[in-house]
């Protein structure tokens, strides 16, 4: 069997996230299932270096599929991108190692939140920012982020309550970057839990709008419940930068 490696980026907006689910094929992962196996004349199955949820776009994706075909990988990125739908594109395909498994091979992740903080929301961000006027204070965030980075068991910050694997995850790095109006917040870890990075979105939120004092998040994170962690925010400020491996 031949293994390929492909980089996707896909606007996430009217998707039900990127994993196949059997109550309807609007998923990117189904997308890309159905396409393959109908250029490839054989069932595909692409396996994502991790599921995005609906709503949440990513600039670079990365999956693999394997195929009993020897493929030409520029002919075959053409065929795909003239098919699949425009908010949907391969960047990148290549033949990788015949052990290459996206998910399993993944060693670290950079995810992107974005918030417009002007008064009136921009009609051209509003799909792709989450819109909250006012001010917030950024140094207070700064602090309740450096709580969060290091070695941490994240179960406050996962709405996965049935969870049966470890929810200790390892976040390298938060940056924060402001452009205009634009506050820009990057993600770096090993990997991330079901909802997490949405939800210490919303926890560093309440920080920086005097809601939460940066110390609580200590607390927060030794009590595991989820229910003092903040809200989820919107999935449309949400992106999956990079996959590294």
């Amino acid at each position: 069997m031949n293994n390929y490696m492909i980089k996707i980026q896909y606007d996430g907006g009217r998707y039900s996230g990127w994993q196949k689910q059997g109550n309807t094929t609007n998923t990117i992962q189904g997308k890309l299932e159905e396409l393959l196996g109908r250029l490839l004349d054989e069932r595909i199955e692409v396996n994502g270096s991790g599921r995005t949820d609906a709503g949440v776009h990513a600039i670079c994706q990365v999956a693999n599929f394997k195929t009993s075909k020897s493929v030409n990988c520029n002919e075959l990125i053409l065929k795909i991108n003239e098919y699949l739908p425009q908010d949907i594109r391969v960047t990148s395909l290549s033949q990788a190692e015949p052990a290459f498994h996206a998910r399993l091979n993944a060693v670290k992740k950079h995810y992107r939140y974005r918030i417009d903080r002007a008064e009136i929301a921009d009609v051209f961000e509003r799909k792709y920012a989450l819109h909250l006027p006012g001010k917030l204070d950024v140094e207070a965030m700064k602090m309740a982020a450096s709580v969060l980075c290091g070695r941490h068991d994240f179960k406050s910050f996962c709405d996965n309550r049935h969870m049966k694997k470890s929810t200790v995850r390892n976040i390298y790095k938060i940056d924060f970057t402001e452009e205009n109006d634009m506050l820009i917040i990057d993600y770096y870890g090993d990997g991330f839990l079901y909802h997490m990075v949405r939800i210490i979105t919303g926890t560093l939120i309440m920080a920086g709008q005097g809601k939460i004092d940066p110390e609580e998040i200590k607390d927060i994170l030794v009590s595991g419940d989820r229910k003092k962690a903040g809200e989820l925010v919107s999935a449309h400020g949400l992106f999956l930068v990079e996959v590294c491996y």
